[in-house]
């Protein structure tokens, strides 16, 4: 779970030269930022997929939800599922067992502003999972998606167990639903479980 800093869109610019974005959208345009992604050249086969969050609170149990649903699609590469979360007690042991030379989108919960409830902030750089409580853990992905599941303040643990499960299922629904479109999985393929 991260914690959503700003939610207008920034651009910059990497390492090399590369564009640098971050913005906050809604639901529908998922697909478009994941066609992004397909257009540099990115398959159904080359993406890895970190769902990061636990089952054991549920407004962080998006990111396992997502890769739940990713993994019935038959898509082949999948890190984090409800049957075997990827979370701050075993990410680090389980991130060094990656396949190399994947395209990794990495998938999380985050708080944010009352405006941008329900929305999810999209990025090509990587997410920090675990920063908004302080939790020491490694940077991740070459996309992310943050699903932006509840308003932040207070005590984070307690806006993440009080979040609907509803809203959280529906986005859930939503990513998954956009990386199918764009992304057209290989049904015969099986999740892999690192």
């Amino acid at each position: 779970m991260r914690s959503e800093e700003d939610a207008a869109e920034r651009i910059g610019y990497g390492e090399g030269g590369s564009a640098v974005f971050r913005k906050r959208i809604k639901g529908p345009e998922l697909t478009t930022f994941l066609m992004s992604i397909r257009q540099n050249g990115a398959s159904a086969d080359d993406l890895l997929f970190l769902c990061v969050g636990t089952d054991r609170s549920t407004g962080d149990a998006l990111g396992p939800l997502v890769g739940m649903m990713l993994e019935e699609s038959g898509f082949p590469h999948v890190i984090g599922t409800l049957r075997d979360p990827l979370d701050a007690g075993n990410m680090v042991e389980r991130l060094s067992g990656l396949p190399a030379g994947k395209t990794v989108i990495a998938i999380d919960a985050c708080l944010g502003q009352p405006s941008s409830l329900a929305c999810y902030q999209v990025s090509n750089q990587p997410l920090e999972p675990g920063k908004s409580l302080g939790k020491a853990l490694p940077s991740v992905g070459d996309y992310t998606i943050a699903a932006i599941v509840n308003v932040d303040g207070g005590n984070k643990y307690t806006i993440l167990q009080s979040t609907p499960l509803y809203r959280v299922y529906t986005m859930a629904h939503e990513i998954a639903a956009a990386v199918k479109e764009a992304f057209p999985p290989n049904t015969k393929a099986k999740g892999m479980n690192v």
